[in-house]
């Protein structure tokens, strides 16, 4: 068996830590999925993982690339949120309203020409545009993907149009809107104003334009971190 490979990650400030040492139901699920990832291919393979927010997405992703690691194949771990438009150009667009958050926060234009596109040409990615803390561009930062390299990026929306041909794999975690905001306040803190009025609603909007779960190709309900349960895998019709 191959050696552990690397999990080479963004160089945005926003990026959360690692999440704790899984449950053995949660660490055997990781491990079933990283081998059937794995199966699909020894070329470089591309996954989203997407959710409502605080679905655990981010998590997730961090998880799974362990795990492909541990299987020895290098990751790129990579999140949406680090896609976004820069707030200096925030004047030219709603991107604080739920319906201006889902049609303009995101740069899906540099999503494929810095991070997926290159996975299927040359492999150096940017796994980071713009810092949402810092500001900071981070685009010119590349990252070489090596043959048998698995990109794994989280975040919402991201099976839109735009981007759900790009996938090899799409992972759908599902959380009940209500466990969604419960998880969000605890994370956040404030009001929930923001969280309410314009995360929630833009994920609604997206819910009902584009039908993200009928979309997905693994379907996880995660709203138990120790006990998460597979609604649709890969063997399922």
């Amino acid at each position: 068996m191959a050696g552990r490979a690397r999990v080479h990650r963004s160089a945005s400030t926003w990026s959360q830590p690692l999440p704790a040492p899984a449950s053995p139901e949660r660490a055997e699920l990781l491990r079933l999925l990283a081998r059937e990832l794995d199966a699909m291919g020894r070329e470089r393979l591309r996954v989203a993982i997407d959710g409502r927010t605080a679905a655990g997405k981010t998590s997730f992703g961090h998880e799974l690339a362990e795990a492909m690691a541990a299987l020895g194949r290098p990751v790129l771990r990579a999140s949406l949120d680090d896609f976004k438009r820069p707030w200096r150009e925030r004047h030219l667009y709603d991107r604080e309203s739920g319906e201006g958050y889902y049609r303009n926060a995101f740069d899906y234009d540099a999503v494929r020409r810095l991070l997926i596109d290159p996975m299927a040409g040359d492999g150096f990615c940017a796994l980071c545009a713009i810092d949402p803390r810092t500001q900071v561009d981070h685009s010119a930062d590349r990252t070489p993907a090596a043959a048998n390299a698995v990109l794994i990026v989280d975040g919402v929306f991201a099976f839109r149009p735009e981007l759900d041909g790009c996938w090899d794999l799409r992972i759908w975690l599902e959380v009940a809107a209500a466990e969604s905001v419960g998880r969000g306040l605890a994370r956040d803190g404030g009001d929930g104003t923001v969280l309410r009025d314009r995360y929630v609603v833009s994920e609604d909007i997206y819910i009902d334009e584009v039908d993200p779960i009928a979309r997905a190709d693994v379907v996880i309900d995660n709203t138990r971190f120790d006990r998460p349960q597979m609604l649709r895998g890969l063997g399922d019709a």
